[in-house]
């Protein structure tokens, strides 16, 4: 939740934020991610989830591990356990930069769903 209170939260509604944290408390919505995490000295820097088919839910870096290449490094290790190369996220607004970088480019402009502001991007090689 840090990395979503420090980076995205203030981009958010009261609504988009209450929408967040029920949807990570949920245990349905957490079993149905694959997970990939980075760690440094037993300690996760850095998470990575996917839902199907190929939609990336969750993204997060840990502050002060930023522009180390974590989050290129996940985004790679996730990509080699899918044949097809396409991939989905609704990015932040914080993250739109991010996931361009990395090669992903917006299919519409900002939309608002609950509260939460997003993205919807794409990543095609």
């Amino acid at each position: 939740m840090g990395g979503f209170c420090q980076f995205e939260a203030p981009d958010y509604s009261q609504e988009g934020i209450d929408e967040f944290r029920r949807t990570i408390d949920s245990p349905e919505f957490i079993d149905e991610l694959k997970f990939y995490g980075a760690l440094e000295n037993d300690q996760i820097v850095g998470v990575l989830a996917m839902r199907a088919p190929q939609h990336v839910s969750l993204f997060f870096v840990k502050e002060g591990y930023h522009g180390r290449g974590i989050g290129k490094t996940l985004f790679n290790t996730m990509r080699q356990d899918y044949a097809s190369q396409n991939f989905t996220v609704n990015s932040s607004p914080y993250a739109v930069d991010i996931y361009r970088h990395l090669g992903f480019i917006p299919t519409d402009t900002e939309q608002v769903t609950n509260g939460i502001r997003y993205t919807p991007m794409v990543f095609r090689p």
